[in-house]
């Protein structure tokens, strides 16, 4: 397993696990307590206590949602997704800082994401599995922040003009 630190956005990590291959297929320890220990720029430890999984079809976009105390631990693991996350913690000196990447099935790529970002994925492949724990029992939508997918502002750059968006999604407000 390989961690690295965003130098994009404070405190998000990528993290690459180790896959064992054999004639029969692979086998991945995605979360491990002993070596997934993680914390926050403030030393505050960071402790899992929800898994969820969402199913999506191609061109779907789920975010950007958040809130300011869940951390989210991520992966893809049916498919391929494009993961974006975006601080907005107004004190982060990354703050409205965003970053991407390419997570899927066979790179098996983990994103943490912190406290306080904002975060969303488009499913890239005819179906994706995406899964994540979560730092915090979820208390619905009405607890979380959401921010506009193609907010100029922020000037993300994503690989589909017209995603499919739920409600929420679709009327999320502009950054002022």
């Amino acid at each position: 397993m390989t961690i690295s630190e965003s130098e994009k956005i404070r405190d998000l990590r990528v993290i690459t696990p180790g896959v064992f291959h054999d004639f029969r297929g692979e086998y991945i320890c995605t979360f491990d307590i002993r070596s997934h220990r993680f914390s926050a720029h403030d030393g505050t430890p960071v402790e899992f206590v929800e898994d969820d999984v969402s199913v999506s079809r191609r061109h779907v976009l789920r975010g950007l949602h958040g809130d300011d105390k869940t951390w989210k631990l991520i992966q893809c693991l049916l498919g391929e997704i494009y993961f974006v996350v975006v601080d907005m913690r107004k004190d982060s000196p990354t703050y409205l800082n965003w970053e991407a990447f390419a997570v899927n099935e066979k790179n098996r790529v983990q994103v943490l994401v912190p406290a306080g970002c904002a975060n969303g994925h488009l499913c890239l492949s005819e179906r994706c599995i995406f899964s994540y724990k979560q730092s915090q029992l979820y208390s619905g939508a009405e607890n979380q922040f959401t921010v506009r997918w193609d907010d100029p502002k922020l000037g993300i750059y994503w690989p589909v003009r017209t995603p499919i968006l739920s409600r929420r999604d679709a009327e999320a407000p502009f950054l002022p």
